[in-house]
Parts: C-alpha cells; sequence; structure tokens
C-alpha cells in the first residue's frame, strides 16, 4: 500500500474516508452578535513541558499561544492527572480519573475505577453542550477507549505497520461520536507516527491511506480550522475539542522545523534551565522568593562531559519542532476565527495533559502501539542513539535530563504526582467575556475537570443527575468564570491524584505526596516552597497523618482501592 495525495481546500486529507470535509468550502461569514452564547475551543498539548511555551519562560518560538496569553489569562496554579489518558478522561468528564473508569491506562479491567474506557456513570463534554444546543466537534486524539490489541504478537505488528486491517480499534460506542461528538478525525489509540498515524478514523471509519506529505499535527489543525469555517453561518454556537499528539514521543518532525532550532540547545541541560528560570521570575510567572529552581535531576554528569551532547541537542530541537508546527496550526485556527467574525466571542483554553516525558521510549522496543516497520518496509530504528532523531524510522524521546529541563522549575515528569508531573501551564482567552487585564495571571487553585462547570456555566447548560439510563456521578469541578472577571477565588481547597501508586493530598498550601516506585510520603509547604525542595515530613508528623488520613478517604470514596476479591 502506498501514500496518497488527495488536496481539499486547505488541508492535505485522506482517500476515501475523510467525510470531515464535506463541510464544504469558505461560507458567508456570521453577522456580529448573531451568536450570544460564546463557542469553546479546548486545545490541549501532549507531554508538553510546563515551561516549553514562550509565555511560560521557554525559547521555543511560540507566537499564537502567545498571543492568547498576552491578551487572555494564565494559570499559576493548574493541575491535571499526571497522564495522557486520565487527564483526558478527567478534562472531559468533570471528575477525578478513577470516577470516569480510567485510573490507570485503557486496559478494560474488572474494577469500576479501572475500565480503561469512560465509563456509562460519567457524561462528556460533549454530550452536556450537545444537549444544550451546541454543535460539537474533535479533532485529534481520543485515547478514552479500550485499546485491547491483537492476541498474536505478529498479527499486532502486522496492524501496526498498516500491513492488515481490523473492523475497528476499540469498541464503536467508546469512540468519540458515541460520547457525544457530532464530527470527529483523529486517532482512537494514544501513541502514534506522526508521518502515518495507527488508528486513525473519520467519525467511525478507518483512514486506510494517508498522503505521501502527511504530517498528524499538521491534519489535526487543518481538520479544526474546516470544522470552524463549516460552523460560521449557523445559529448555533459550537464545541471544538482540538487533542493534539505534540509533542509526545516518538520524536517526528519536519527537517524545516528542525533546522530552527538546529544550534539552540547545543549549551546544554543546565544553561537551558537556568535561562527558563531567570525568564520565569522575569516574567512575573513565579516569585524566586517562593520558587526555587529545584536541584537538577542526575546532576552528576555535566553537559560538558556528556559523550552524546550532538545528539542530545538534536533530540530537545525535534521536541522544539514539535510544539513550534503544533504553535503554527494554532495560528490557522486562530485565523479561521478570525477570518468568520468568531473569534471575540470565542472562548480558547490552551493547556498540557501532563508535565514532559521522562521515558525512554526506545527501549520499549516495537510492540503493542509501536510499530517496527514503516508501511513501505523500512525498518524503524530503536538502538540507543544509533540514528538521528526526527525521520519516520525511528522512534525516541527526549529521556529524564531534558524533560527536567521542559518542566523547570519544578521536579521530576509525567505519571509522578510532583508538582513537574501534574502542574499544567493553562491558558485562557476570550475577548467578549475576559475583562481583567490583558496578560494577568491567576493564581485560583484549577484542575482540569473544572471546564466541565465553566463550559456548563457560560452554555446555560444543565448537568445531568442521570444520562442514558444512568446515574452520573456528581462533577468535583469548580468554575474558573469568576476569573475571568478578575475575582479572587482560592479554587480548590484539596485536590488529590493517585496514579500506578503516585498519589498526592493538596490541602491549602500543605503537599503530601509519593513516588510511583517508593510509597514513603514526602511533605510541602507550597506557599514557601512551590519547588517541592525541602521535605518537612520528619518536622511534622502530625500533618503528615491529617493528609494521609484525608487522601486515603479520597481513595475509598472515588474507586481508587478495587474492591476485594470474592473467595
Amino acid at each position: 500500500m502506498h501514500r496518497k495525495k488527495l488536496i481539499f481546500g486547505a488541508a492535505t486529507v485522506c482517500a476515501g474516508a475523510m467525510l470531515l470535509f464535506t463541510l464544504g468550502g469558505f461560507k458567508k461569514a456570521t453577522p456580529p452578535g448573531k451568536k450570544t452564547r460564546p463557542n469553546i475551543v479546548v486545545i490541549l498539548a501532549d507531554d508538553m513541558g510546563f515551561s516549553d511555551l514562550g509565555c511560560y519562560g521557554g525559547e521555543i518560538n511560540t507566537p499564537n499561544i502567545n498571543y492568547l496569553a498576552e491578551n487572555g489569562i494564565r494559570y499559576t496554579q493548574f493541575y491535571n492527572t499526571s497522564r495522557c489518558c486520565p487527564t483526558r478522561a478527567s478534562l472531559l468528564t468533570g471528575l477525578y480519573n478513577h470516577q470516569a473508569g480510567i485510573g490507570k491506562m485503557t486496559d478494560a479491567e474488572d474494577e469500576p475505577g479501572y475500565q480503561g474506557h469512560i465509563t456509562e456513570h460519567a457524561v462528556t463534554l460533549a454530550e452536556v453542550l450537545k444537549s444544550a444546543g451546541y454543535h460539537t466537534a474533535m479533532s485529534g486524539k481520543w485515547h478514552v477507549a479500550n485499546t485491547n490489541g491483537q492476541p498474536d504478537p505478529k498479527e499486532q505488528l502486522s496492524w501496526l505497520n498498516h500491513h492488515t486491517t481490523y473492523p475497528a480499534f476499540s469498541p464503536i460506542e467508546q469512540y468519540p461520536t458515541s460520547r457525544g461528538f457530532e464530527k470527529f478525525f483523529g486517532t482512537i489509540w494514544g501513541v502514534v507516527d506522526f508521518y502515518d498515524p495507527f488508528s486513525l478514523v473519520s467519525g467511525t471509519t478507518p483512514i486506510k491511506e494517508v498522503p505521501w506529505n502527511y504530517y498528524h499535527t499538521d491534519a489535526i489543525a487543518d481538520t479544526a480550522v474546516a470544522y470552524i469555517r463549516g460552523y460560521a453561518n449557523d445559529d448555533q454556537p459550537f464545541f471544538l475539542y482540538v487533542a493534539e499528539n505534540a509533542p509526545h514521543w516518538p520524536l517526528h518532525a519536519l527537517p524545516e522545523d528542525i533546522a530552527k532550532y538546529k544550534d539552540t540547545y547545543k549549551g546544554g541541560w543546565e544553561a537551558i534551565r537556568e535561562a527558563r528560570y531567570k525568564k520565569m521570575v522575569k516574567l512575573g510567572l513565579i516569585d524566586a522568593a517562593t520558587t526555587k529552581l529545584s536541584p537538577r535531576f542526575k546532576d552528576e554528569q555535566s553537559w560538558e562531559s556528556n559523550p552524546d551532547k550532538e545528539w542530545d541537542a538534536a533530540a530537545m530541537a525535534t521536541h522544539a519542532a514539535m510544539i513550534d508546527r503544533m504553535d503554527q496550526g494554532i495560528g490557522r485556527i486562530i485565523k479561521a476565527l478570525k477570518e468568520t467574525n468568531q473569534l471575540d466571542n470565542t472562548l480558547i483554553v490552551f493547556l498540557s495533559d501532563n508535565g514532559a516525558s521522562a521515558e525512554i521510549c526506545n527501549h520499549y522496543g516495537p510492540g503493542f502501539d509501536r510499530p517496527n516497520e514503516t508501511r513501505d518496509g523500512r525498518k524503524i530504528e530503536y538502538a540507543d542513539k544509533k540514528a538521528m532523531p526526527g525521520p519516520e524510522t525511528t522512534y525516541y524521546s527526549i529521556g529524564p535530563r531534558w524533560a527536567n529541563v521542559a518542566n523547570t522549575p519544578y521536579r521530576y515528569w509525567k505519571a509522578e504526582s510532583f508538582e513537574g508531573g501534574i502542574h499544567t501551564p493553562m491558558i485562557a482567552y476570550w475577548p467578549k467575556g475576559i475583562t481583567v487585564k490583558k496578560g494577568a495571571y491567576s493564581k485560583q487553585v484549577g484542575h482540569v475537570m473544572d471546564f466541565m462547570n465553566t463550559f456548563i456555566e457560560l452554555a446555560g447548560a444543565k448537568y445531568p443527575a442521570n444520562y442514558n439510563g444512568h446515574t452520573i456521578r456528581q462533577s468535583s469541578g469548580v468554575s474558573l468564570v469568576p476569573s475571568f472577571k478578575g475575582k479572587v477565588v482560592t479554587g480548590h481547597e484539596e485536590l488529590f491524584n493517585e496514579h500506578f501508586g503516585a498519589r498526592y493530598a493538596r490541602v491549602g498550601n500543605w503537599k503530601l505526596v509519593s513516588m510511583s516506585n517508593d510509597s514513603t510520603w514526602h511533605l510541602f509547604n507550597l506557599a514557601e516552597d512551590k519547588s517541592e525542595v525541602y521535605d518537612l515530613a520528619a518536622q511534622e508528623p502530625m500533618k503528615v497523618k491529617e493528609l494521609e488520613g484525608l487522601w486515603r478517604e479520597w481513595a475509598a470514596t472515588h474507586g481508587v482501592f478495587p474492591k476485594p476479591k470474592k473467595e
């Protein structure tokens, strides 16, 4: 099978099943004031570090995301659930992820909190907003459905390599179009080859071929633009969920984007991390008195003594290139909204699903969601640093030292409950509805589950007690709308998390946290130590006991502890 090239308007699309582009071309712009309720656009980056964006301290060129920040609000205490699919489940349902059914990953397990898909006892943002008269569309990564592979490893690899096909990538009733989205183009699974993604569908129809010049980040943005233009002349507002795969590994980026950063990271881990920290302080994003630059991970090796400087600099350059390309697509989304006179009354929120990833993905090797060769039979390189990152024939990631840099000034990364894993950059932009000073910061303690209550308030929707015959769990979210008007709102007084043993309890400014590979509790006072440098557990044993008790109570009532097995 070979790639084909088909061009529909401004978007490069796949042969056959690209139903999303039947929306039509450019339509007459909506007259000002025709829609009163705002359109809502959620843009979710994948594994992007807290300080990667230019407006959050980074050196990566992100002018379009910077524009949203400089004309909207940047949140300085916003939280996710530390990994891709749990965060997506929480964001979409307004619940803690275990309540939504995804306590771990998307494997189906016989436990209420570990179903591996969004359960029937949760409603999605799309289902709620659709019931309130919104159009609903999604472009990008779903990853909240059961992703069980083929029983034979050889069959699985053949499927991943696009050499064989099966009718569905997960149960159809778990697809986005079965959970409130009228339109969907993207991937059902999580990890993708950015040049030829596995589990790509339009609606429920598998995309069997992609163009020779396909790049997934561009396709996600171009699809979003097509939706926006298609809805432009409609009286109904729309909800659009743009779920990026970038910059999740593998490190796949276009040569022209990588070239922009060919010299940027040659100074190494220490220099980039220090520069980011200083910029964050200068921006007023952090206070140097309460947010120190945490100790660098594995600082026993300096950049000067690193024998792989060339490869490591190229890896981070590729990571930057993936974010750069994502920003370019967001620029096209903003442009489409502006050209159709919808920008002023569109709420755009941008955030990352978790901190940058420390995974060394090539050590996993082929299997499950990782192919061993391309569609046309070229071998994919997994050996350590044997090839330069970027092309389709490589599967690499930035690793722990660069992930530590990407999450400046915090410790650790994706999958952990330290701030480097759960603290997300979050931006809200809405010219008509945000009245605080442009470029303001909000200290409201927010969480991805807050979007449900926020959007319900703006849409005049109702959160159902029952849906499709199922009792719906009550949302734990808090509306962000007061922060749009500059009102001082604390937000969540308590927050909790658990993922593969990594856990935390935050009550006020006290935070109790443990690692995924070590159950030892560590205690931090975030009012004085937002970087979690000074462990107070030994000094405050009663506070440890208090917060541990609250965490265990939360875990017992939110499906974190599996039910005892019957003998």
